[in-house]
C-alpha cells in the first residue's frame, strides 16, 4: 500500500473538526461519569471489513486524553472477520465516552470505502486494469477517503484540480475541439501534473491519440467499443473506462484491455462498516 501526502496534518484538520463538531461547549454527557475515573474498552467488527481509519481513531482519544493507551490487533489495510476484536482502549472515563463517537465514524466510514475497494480489485484480478477513485468525495474528507481506497487496494486518481488536468466535453467545446484543447493544455508547460482528456467517440480517440494524448478517459463507452479503442490505441496512450461501473460489470470491462477503470462509487455511495465499542469504567 502507497500513500505519498503526509497525512499527519491532514488527520489532526480532520479529528479537530470532528470533535469541535460533537463536543461544542462540552459534553454534557459525560459529565455523568466521576472525574478521574479510568475505563477499559474494545472496539469490535460486527461484519467482515477491510480495515482504515487507524490514525483518526487514535487521534481522537489523543486529542482528548494525551495519556490514553490504544493497542491493535489489526491494521490499516487487513482484512478483519465478524466478532474479530480491533483495538483495546485504556483512557480516562470521560474521554473514551466523548471520543467513542467521532473516532468510530472515522474508522466505519473509511473501512467502508477500504471494504468496496478491495472487492473491485478482486473483482478484476488477473487483468492488468487497475481500479481508481475520482473526487467525488465527502466534503472535507477527500484525502482520508482517498487514503482508505488505497487500503483496499486501489489507485488514487488526481486529488484536486490542482495537481492534474483532465479535460472534459464543456472543456472541448470551449477550445474548439480535441486537438485544440490538448495544444492549450500543453501550452501551459506544467511538467508536474497530468494531462487526461475524455472523448466519447472512437474518432475523438483517434484525434486525441493524433495530437499526443498519453492519458486518454473513454466516456461511458460499451465494451465493444472499448476493444475496438484498446486496439486503435496500441499502448501508446494510458486507456481508462469510466462512467456507470458496477461491481457486476467491472470484471468485463477490465477484460476489455482498458489500464485504468475509475468508479466513483468507492466514495460517494458507501454504507459504514458495523463497529462496535464496549467499554467498563474502573
Amino acid at each position: 500500500m502507497e500513500f505519498s501526502i503526509p497525512l499527519a496534518a491532514e488527520v489532526e484538520r480532520n479529528v479537530l473538526a470532528a470533535l469541535a463538531e460533537d463536543i461544542g461547549g462540552g459534553d454534557l454527557t459525560a459529565l455523568l461519569s466521576p472525574d478521574g475515573h479510568r475505563a477499559k474498552g474494545t472496539v469490535v467488527s460486527r461484519e467482515e471489513a477491510v480495515l482504515a481509519g487507524v490514525a483518526w481513531f487514535n487521534a481522537c482519544f489523543a486529542r482528548l486524553d494525551p495519556s490514553s493507551k490504544i493497542t491493535w490487533s489489526a491494521k490499516d489495510g487487513d482484512s478483519v472477520k465478524a466478532g474479530q476484536v480491533l483495538c483495546e482502549i485504556d483512557a480516562d472515563a470521560r474521554a473514551l465516552l466523548t471520543a467513542e463517537r467521532p473516532a468510530l465514524n472515522f474508522v466505519q466510514m473509511l473501512s467502508a470505502t477500504a471494504t468496496v475497494t478491495k472487492r473491485y480489485v478482486e473483482a478484476v484480478a488477473g487483468t492488468h486494469a487497475k481500479i481508481v477513485d475520482t473526487r467525488k468525495t465527502l466534503p472535507g474528507l477527500r484525502l482520508a477517503q482517498k487514503y482508505a481506497v488505497t487500503c483496499g487496494g486501489g489507485t488514487n486518481h488526481r486529488l484536486g484540480l490542482y495537481d492534474g488536468i483532465l479535460i472534459k466535453e464543456n472543456h472541448i467545446m470551449a477550445a474548439g475541439g480535441v486537438s485544440a484543447a490538448l495544444q492549450q493544455a500543453f501550452n501551459l508547460g506544467r511538467r508536474d501534473v497530468f494531462i487526461q482528456i475524455e472523448v466519447e467517440t472512437l474518432d475523438q480517440l483517434a484525434e486525441a491519440l493524433d495530437a499526443g494524448a498519453k492519458m486518454i478517459l473513454l466516456d461511458n463507452m460499451d465494451n465493444d467499443t472499448m476493444r475496438q479503442a484498446v486496439a486503435i490505441n496500441q499502448g501508446r496512450a494510458l486507456l481508462e473506462a469510466s462512467g456507470g461501473v458496477r461491481l457486476e460489470t467491472v470484471r468485463a470491462i477490465a477484460e476489455t484491455g482498458v489500464d485504468r477503470i475509475s468508479i466513483g462509487t468507492l466514495t460517494k455511495d458507501i454504507r459504514a462498516i458495523d463497529l462496535s465499542l464496549r467499554h467498563i469504567e474502573q
